[in-house]
């Protein structure tokens, strides 16, 4: 076991590697609150990559409505579970932040690899069962109930209530899947921190499936070998004529009718710390706003998919899935600042990765209370712009209104 530092967590924890850095780090912000759980991403990824025999039952990509929702079944209630037998009742979190280097406080329980040096394994974990992996749509669109409905619902936190949480791999900072494969058929790749199964090593031990806490590696019976969301690394390498030959968003973020996905890629320093970038718009959602949170960063993966939390969701569940900065976050998300309203402005509307924005700023359109206080609008433009820095979008804060000629009018 190595000593690396995590910065989700506040402190060092074990792993079983030394800490290495890829160049280039894949990373995406959802925006939860904005979802419709169309399906619409899901269903471009199985089209794309597991639609083949053997793979009925993968579903890289997929959209769960929380609490209930889960695809396998229960995988995080599971995993948390497990953590909690280890170390019954120390999975805390210190109440301050400390800086850059812990966002979020310091962690002060066991994460999945602290739990598994107890069992003897590389990180804590389970097997789903064949039942488990059987419904991926399993509870949609179903809430918890207070008996509120006869009250109404009001803001900031609703009694009854349910959301959707968009998944894939996280492409973690410190996978649970590559320290557990006897095999080492498991690697990031150095250009883009993507994770990657070698199917010429892997044997379909399925130690991956077992200690990832997300459950994203999937065992496929008729090649007898694992398999995982690839972050569509032909497009993010720029290799799809569609950008020509710009780095371009996955199919999954690509598609998104809702307009929730922000993915990119952010710099890495040599001792994994993130470059500081505050142009970068995923670096500043993230680390400047503090808007966007990792997925249960007790686990201790670093994941590297991240989510704006759902503000009518009870505060103490959004705490146990996001860790503690999910209060600010929501505040950061309610009241923007100036600069995160026209950030928030660049999810989705270009395939290709925007690596740096500018904010022109333009005049005062409006101004509103929000709980209590003021914020100003502003119809200032992003641009967004490309790996060499060429411009590939420029849009403004207030969407442009155009309407029809009398000429056009509907004929049916």
């Amino acid at each position: 076991m190595a000593n690396v530092y995590n910065w989700q967590l506040g402190r060092d924890m074990n792993y079983r590697f030394d800490p290495a850095a890829p160049t280039w780090q894949f990373a995406a912000v959802f925006n939860t609150n904005r979802c419709l759980a169309c399906q619409t991403c899901t269903m471009a990824c199985k089209s794309t990559w597991t639609f083949s025999e053997g793979q009925e039952d993968m579903w890289w990509n997929n959209v769960e409505t929380k609490p209930y929702g889960g695809y396998p079944r229960h995988w995080d209630v599971k995993t948390l579970d497990l953590l909690e037998q280890a170390n019954p009742g120390g999975q805390t979190w210190s109440e301050d932040a400390g800086g850059p280097e812990a966002p979020y406080g310091s962690y002060e329980g066991s994460t999945i690899f602290d739990a598994g040096r107890s069992v003897g394994q590389h990180a804590l974990g389970y097997t789903p069962t064949d039942e488990e992996w059987a419904s991926p749509n399993i509870h949609e669109d179903s809430p918890v109930s207070q008996g509120a409905l006869a009250k109404g619902v009001t803001l900031p936190v609703h009694e009854t209530w349910f959301f959707y949480l968009q998944r894939l791999c996280n492409h973690c900072s410190y996978p649970a899947c590559l320290s557990a494969c006897p095999r080492n058929a498991i690697y990031k790749r150095e250009e883009d921190g993507i994770v990657l199964i070698d199917q010429e090593r892997c044997r379909g031990y399925r130690k991956c499936v077992e200690q990832c806490p997300y459950k994203k590696p999937m065992y496929r019976a008729d090649s007898r070998t694992s398999e995982k969301c690839i972050g569509c690394f032909p497009r993010v390498e720029g290799s799809d004529p569609l950008t020509e030959g710009l780095p371009m968003e996955t199919r999954c973020m690509a598609v998104c009718p809702g307009q929730i996905r922000l993915q990119g890629l952010v710099s890495m320093e040599a001792d994994g710390s993130w470059t500081h970038d505050p142009d970068n718009p995923l670096y500043y959602l993230i680390r400047e706003e503090q808007m966007a949170l990792p997925l249960y960063p007790q686990f201790g993966t670093s994941p590297n998919v991240y989510y704006f939390p759902p503000r009518w969701v009870p505060r103490p569940y959004l705490r146990q899935m996001f860790g503690p900065g999910a209060d600010r976050a929501i505040e950061a998300y309610v009241r923007p600042s100036r600069r995160a309203q026209a950030v928030l402005q660049l999810f989705r509307v270009s395939q290709s990765i925007i690596f740096s924005f500018e904010v022109i700023d333009g005049e005062k359109v409006n101004e509103i209370n929000v709980n209590g206080k003021t914020m100003e609008i502003f119809n200032d433009t992003v641009i967004g712009y490309g790996r060499d820095g060429q411009e590939i979008v420029r849009v403004t804060v207030i969407e442009p209104q155009f309407e029809r000629p009398d000429q056009f009018l509907n004929t049916i």
